[in-house]
């Protein structure tokens, strides 16, 4: 393995890129680049991303962590079981984070939810070990927090990803056929913590089988076009008194379900 194939480093002004199948659970490394459109369209182990200015950066889905560090002025679209910065300023993030992602020492940071589509991307999420149900986005949690002040906000609902991370310009990188139609990405788009409409909530359970995915996917775009707002997702294992809990008198029925596997 050469390093060089898995890092850019010095960059001005360039379109640059990995496609998929390129990276294939790696480590990567971006640094010191100023002014690039940056795409890893593949998985990988970690990313870190040092001392960069003006990007624009798509990561496809990271195994475990991503680490920006001492970046400003960058737009991104990240997909990662750990999101972290330090010392930044000015990112504006699509996310996709299985954790609550921590910024540090941080400030102007923006967030909104992953919204993302290319043919290989389903396959290389479950490549990284990440659920497409399980994304904390909206859920910052600040170290560093300072007094009367808000170092972090969510972007505007109504935000758009090309606006933001533009599709690659460069035929090599044309080749991936990208979608940003929130209504085709891979990760379903939910509120998060914006402010609800409606006080009203209802809660939909699929239980293991062989098309829950499919299955959840199909109620959420029949809800979402129907107008109701999908405030979460998640995918886990539920224990006999965690039904009893969310399901009450009708426990009974649902606990042998749960051996099945993960709820979504």
């Amino acid at each position: 393995i050469d390093p060089k194939d898995y890092t850019f480093s010095g960059l001005k002004g360039e379109t640059v890129g990995r496609l998929p199948g390129k990276v294939a659970g790696q480590q990567f490394v971006i640094q010191d680049c100023e002014n690039c459109s940056i795409y890893i369209f593949d998985h990988s182990a970690t990313i870190t991303i040092d001392d960069c200015t003006s990007c624009q950066i798509f990561l496809g889905p990271i195994k475990g962590s991503v680490f920006f560090r001492d970046c400003k002025d960058c737009k991104c679209v990240v997909a990662c079981q750990q999101f972290r910065s330090r010392d930044c300023r000015r990112l504006d993030v699509f996310l996709c984070c299985a954790t609550q992602p921590i910024i540090e020492s941080s400030a102007g940071m923006k967030f909104g939810c992953f919204q993302y589509y290319y043919p290989e991307l389903a396959l290389q999420f479950k490549d990284a070990g990440l659920s497409i149900f399980n994304n904390t986005w909206s859920n910052i949690h600040d170290f560093t927090p300072l007094a009367g002040e808000n170092n972090w906000g969510l972007l505007p609902e109504n935000a758009l990803v090309q606006d933001y991370v533009p599709l690659p310009s460069t035929e090599e990188l044309k080749a991936v056929r990208v979608s940003t139609d929130a209504a085709k990405s891979i990760i379903p788009v939910t509120r998060g913590r914006r402010q609800r409409s409606s006080d009203e909530s209802c809660l939909a359970v699929f239980f293991a089988g062989d098309y829950t995915t499919a299955n959840a996917r199909k109620l959420i775009d029949e809800m979402t076009g129907k107008g109701f707002q999908l405030v979460q997702t998640k995918e886990v294992l539920m224990k006999a008194e965690d039904a009893q809990r969310v399901f009450q008198q009708c426990a009974s029925e649902f606990i042998p379900l749960l051996e099945k596997g993960k709820l979504m």
